[in-house]
């Protein structure tokens, strides 16, 4: 049949319209009013109250800015200029103008303030003051617990969990935990979205109870105000738009393993005499992983592994803690095993010295008094060379995996003078270097890989997520640390970084035995499980007592065999963030926000649409109560036999070993014997693997 092109031409048109009309901001959707000389800002909603850019008080206003180090507050009424595709309000200053433009993006508006001043003169900062309803919930900005010394994020006695009603966050990368994002989401079905670098700050209702109030500097100050139906909706819209995120291969949502060191010894743990060509301790590791029948997909190596007085001069392996890495990597690779490494946004060694000769560096901190040249990643020739003889050297000799540390404030210098190659101010600049740095190593290693390989970066700023995963800095191996990453998980599912993972044991020389046992559950439940680092030990000879854990080694087997398991369901979930920005994990409110335990009950989440996860941080706990969402019925995945109708919270027994994990009814998803599977890891763990025999199954030692 031939198409009338009088039809098709009308076809168009209809569309164009439907366009326009979507993108046109009407009266209903905004309109301001004054409060005796201070304008309010009313919005409409499609869900929930009227949301209000209102005044604190009668001396301050809805929106002011800083010029020359003095605070200015909007007065009085503006003039309304509309045209089809904005609304323009200008306020006459005594000196200037204040410009508000309003664009309408389907359902959500995007706001810009900035100046108009005879003379040029821009403002420094921007200030807008938002109405808070009565209990309303915050969450977002950023994957730690509270603002400050991260340690504090962790402290014993916390209360803060998902909700940062009462809290201030600065907009400011911090290290090590520093995943963070200038946008939130409220439990009045809207978020709000700072576009730009410059550091701000955010303050939910702790210097005044009923507001919310909003900083940040720079000349102009512009955000998206999401409006939505349900929080889902919302976080999804605003995944894609700052993503959408990255779709790692299937086999690295299988397990990891890493250490923090890697020392080449005479012996093994037991005092077997090493007879490998490779690292003694990554040898133990692969070995002994293999005799219990641990499976693993990927093996990361931690700083230091090269050569220098920091092990990590020019990215050239140290032939001395590690012979034969052009080997090794091989070796690994045939028991199933991709190969991880650790890099920084700086150089060492010889490199350092080039990197300064070309001008391809930002002035730094210095860092333990070691020389180390920190890359300026807005300068393409400076890209390209630390591309090439970096990570993309690293690549071309079968490294898929790069753990992208630091970028996030250990070394960056904050200046309004110091400028970037391509002209930015370094604390213009600050925030955005994160992004920067993973988008490099992104471009190095893709024409290398293809799609095959995974950035793993701490350091997060919007857009990282269409580059790299994530991992959650360096939280402290207590209950508390873990209660710190059971909600870093979550925030960073709201905030557009849904490829997550958690350094199981938490990080550094403090080891707590239950608390690992707990995070093992944990990780597997997360989008990345990485098992790491014990104090570099491993379960066999452990930090705590006893030395060998039969009960950690069989842990660890439990949750990487079901891990295993749900490598394709997870895979399937990353493939859904990436292509519609609905996240792996899933805060209970995020998908049944009409429920009221779904706000209060943070322990608990969803992996997927199928899965109910909740966690047990406490030490000495072994009873835990937890909700399940009404609307469902649930199947105990320890107990199949036990259902529950969603809509009560329910209690369980949780020994040491056992998280505590609901199937959804329907679901296609078959975890298994659990119990059966734990009991199978006991017998095998009890029996020490002989390290000599499994060197001679390598063909290591002689047969005698």
């Amino acid at each position: 049949m031939r198409l009338n092109p009088h039809h098709s031409r009308l076809k168009i048109l209809a569309v164009l319209l439907i366009v326009r009309l979507a993108s046109m901001v009407h009266a209903a959707d905004i309109s301001v009013r004054l409060e005796g000389t201070n304008p309010a800002i009313d919005i409409s909603h499609l869900s929930g109250e009227r949301l209000v850019f209102q005044a604190s008080s009668p001396e301050e206003s809805s929106i002011g800015y800083q010029k020359s180090g003095k605070t200015i507050w909007i007065k009085g009424e503006p003039v309304i200029t509309v045209s089809k595709l904005e609304r323009i309000y200008t306020w006459d200053m005594p000196e200037e103008k204040v410009v508000l433009t309003i664009r309408k993006a389907q359902n959500d508006l995007d706001f810009q303030f900035c100046l108009r001043s005879p003379d040029g003169s821009q403002a420094e900062k921007w200030m807008i003051c938002l109405k808070a309803l009565p209990g309303e919930y915050f969450t977002g900005l950023f994957e730690r617990v509270i603002d400050g010394p991260q340690d504090c994020s962790w402290a014993k006695g916390i209360q803060t969990a998902l909700n940062l009603r009462g809290e201030t966050v600065e907009m400011k990368l911090r290290p090590t935990v520093s995943a963070y994002a200038p946008f939130y989401i409220s439990s009045n079905n809207y978020g709000l979205f700072i576009k730009g670098t410059w550091p701000g700050r955010f303050d939910f209702c702790q210097s005044d109870s009923d507001f919310v109030r909003i900083e940040f500097e720079g000349p102009t100050i512009a955000f998206r105000l999401y409006r939505g139906k349900l929080p889902a909706d919302i976080v999804k819209r605003h995944a894609l738009e700052t993503g959408p995120s990255v779709l790692p291969p299937k086999w690295a949502f299988g397990p990891w393993r890493w250490r923090d060191n890697h020392v080449n010894r005479d012996t093994y743990y037991d005092g077997t005499e090493v007879h490998a060509p490779f690292n003694s301790e990554l040898v133990e590791d692969i070995l002994m992983m293999q005799a219990y029948d641990i499976p693993c997909t990927a093996y990361w190596i931690d700083r230091p592994w090269g050569t220098g007085v920091r092990g990590f001069d020019d990215y050239q392996f140290d032939p001395e803690r590690f012979p034969n890495a052009d080997t090794m990597i091989p070796w690994i690779n045939k028991k199933g095993i991709e190969m991880m490494i650790w890099i920084a946004p700086f150089v060492m060694g010889e490199m350092a010295h080039i990197a300064e000769e070309r001008g391809y560096f930002l002035k730094s901190n210095i860092w333990k008094n070691s020389r180390q040249v920190l890359m300026d990643f807005t300068h393409p020739e400076a890209c390209e060379w630390w591309g090439e003889n970096g990570p993309g050297k690293l690549a071309r000799m079968g490294i898929r995996g790069f753990k992208l540390d630091r970028a996030d404030g250990e070394k960056l210098l904050d200046s309004l003078h110091l400028t970037t190659f391509d002209g930015t101010s370094y604390r213009e600049n600050y925030n955005d270097y994160p992004v920067q740095y993973v988008r490099a190593a992104y471009r190095s290693v893709q024409p290398v890989l293809g799609d095959n390989f995974v950035l793993f970066p701490r350091a997060q700023y919007t857009g990282s997520s269409r580059y790299g995963a994530m991992w959650s800095g360096d939280p402290r191996g207590t209950p508390e640390g873990l209660r710190s990453v059971i909600i870093a998980l979550q925030r960073c599912s709201v905030m557009g970084y849904p490829i997550w993972g958690s350094d199981i044991g938490g990080y550094g020389r403090m080891f707590n035995r239950e608390t690992c046992l707990r995070w093992l559950g944990f990780g597997c439940f997360s989008p990345i499980m990485e098992n790491g680092p014990t104090v570099d030990r491993g379960f066999w000879n452990s930090p705590d007592k006893p030395d060998y854990d039969i009960e950690l080694i069989a842990t660890w087997r439990l949750y990487t065999h079901l891990r295993m398991k749900l490598i394709d369901y997870i895979h399937d979930l990353a493939t859904g963030a990436h292509e519609t920005g609905m996240p792996v994990v899933r805060p209970l409110f995020l998908v049944y926000p009409e429920q009221t335990e779904a706000w209060e009950d943070w322990q608990t989440y969803l992996l997927g649409p199928d899965l109910l996860v909740s966690v047990i941080w406490q030490k000495g706990k072994t009873r835990h109560r937890l909700y399940l969402p009404s609307g469902e019925i649930w199947i105990d995945a320890w107990n199949p036999d036990k259902i529950y109708q969603g809509g009560k919270s329910i209690e369980v027994q949780a020994p040491l070993y056992m998280i505590p994990v609901f199937i959804r009814r329907g679901a296609n998803l078959h975890l298994g014997d659990l119990k059966k599977l734990y009991s199978e890891s006991l017998q095998i763990a009890e029996k020490r693997p002989d390290l000599a025999e499994l060197e001679r199954a390598e063909g290591w030692r002689d047969s005698q």
